[in-house]
């Protein structure tokens, strides 16, 4: 069984990981005014260096820079684009639940009051900065989210109806800033872009689609809607640029938001949306069985989310090939990866696990995915 050259790779990950002590620290000074933009980039840049090399050390051809420079997965790029801001004094709640209990995340809330624009590559000079940071054999990732987040989280209630009357006219123009975007990060020599969507695993969950009711969109049709946004942007797609998607239900230190496998929305997903592979969390009960696999076309990639980054234990060597081996009774093994099931820090606080457990898990991946298709 061969390895691949090309990603998503046999041994890959999500995207962000842990931040050490030294870029918390600095991150807290900045946002306290006890240190200036000049110092915290070069506590960034260090950092980024370091993990860098944490993932070269492991034996990943996918290099990323953790997403050291944002706080949250997803706002970060959001709040960049044109036409959208935060709305002083609301919030958006979201309920996170764990093993010992539930969290309140209530992040501010965003309102689309204008057109919505592009006003420059978002991300820019921190993808530049790992591209020429990389070593030989590393393939830089950039991750961002994708265009049914900036519609998710506050759905059609948060765009102003002045600025648009038809709710075509929003998605028109947030896909063309989403093309831009695409085009800009190539010209930057990115050929390994990533759209993060937890939406499309959220709407699996049936209390989901009672909050997709409440916030005026269609629970039985909006996932629809986001796979056709999604491909009209990559409709001009160069085709030495890999597009993936990843899906998980919610990630906030180690706690999740949504439960229920693929099946609601499997056929279109996996039928439909127009990318070269799917990053999927199944590290527990809460993500189904492999079965709506089976709607997965030839030609398309699963990187199967087996080893859970929500937890410090390592998981058993032999469990995860038996899994895989499950998983290919749908897909054909040879169109299968191994990755974490989400990212290691999907927020700036991270999970609760160590950068040494973080180290283990990625290794054991790699591990993994040599025995069965070849280093």
């Amino acid at each position: 069984m061969p390895s691949r050259d090309t990603p998503p790779f046999r041994a890959d990950h999500v995207g962000s990981l842990l931040r050490p002590p030294e870029l918390a620290r600095a991150r807290a000074d900045f946002k306290a005014g006890r240190t200036d933009a000049e110092s915290l980039r070069a506590t960034e840049d260090e950092a980024i260096r370091d993990v860098m090399e944490l993932q070269r050390e492991a034996g990943l051809q996918t290099v990323t820079d953790g997403e050291f420079r944002r706080t949250s997965w997803h706002m970060d790029y959001i709040y960049s684009l044109g036409g959208i801001e935060q709305v002083e004094g609301e919030r958006i709640h979201v309920q996170f639940r764990s093993a010992d209990g539930e969290y309140d995340y209530a992040p501010p809330a965003m309102r689309v009051s204008s057109k919505v624009t592009l006003p420059r590559t978002i991300f820019a000079d921190a993808f530049s900065f790992v591209r020429e940071n990389a070593s030989p054999g590393q393939t830089p990732k950039l991750t961002i989210p994708s265009p049914s987040m900036v519609h998710y989280r506050g759905g059609s209630s948060s765009i102003d109806e002045s600025v648009y009357p038809e709710i075509g006219a929003f998605w028109a123009d947030l896909e063309d800033a989403y093309a831009e975007q695409m085009r800009g990060v190539y010209e930057l020599g990115c050929r390994y872009l990533q759209l993060d969507d937890t939406s499309l695993a959220y709407i699996n969950d049936p209390a989901q689609r009672t909050h997709i009711e409440q916030i005026g969109g269609d629970p039985d049709h909006l996932h629809e809607q986001y796979i056709a946004s999604i491909n009209k942007v990559l409709e001009g797609k160069p085709d030495d640029l890999v597009i993936t998607t990843h899906l998980c239900r919610g990630n906030n230190q180690s706690m999740w938001a949504a439960e229920g496998g693929y099946d609601f929305v499997a056929e279109a997903l996996f039928g439909d949306l127009n990318v070269n592979g799917y990053f999927l969390e199944f590290d527990d009960e809460r993500s189904g069985t492999f079965e709506p696999l089976r709607f997965v076309p030839d030609g398309k990639l699963v990187v199967l989310g087996l080893v859970t980054t929500k937890r410090p234990g390592l998981e058993d060597k032999d469990l995860l090939k038996r899994r895989i081996e499950e998983a290919s009774q749908y897909v054909d093994l040879n169109r299968l990866c191994l990755s974490p099931q989400c990212g290691f820090s999907s927020t700036e606080e991270g999970n609760k696990l160590t950068i040494d457990d973080q180290r283990a898990k990625l290794a054991l991946i790699v591990e993994v995915a040599d025995e069965i298709w070849g280093g």
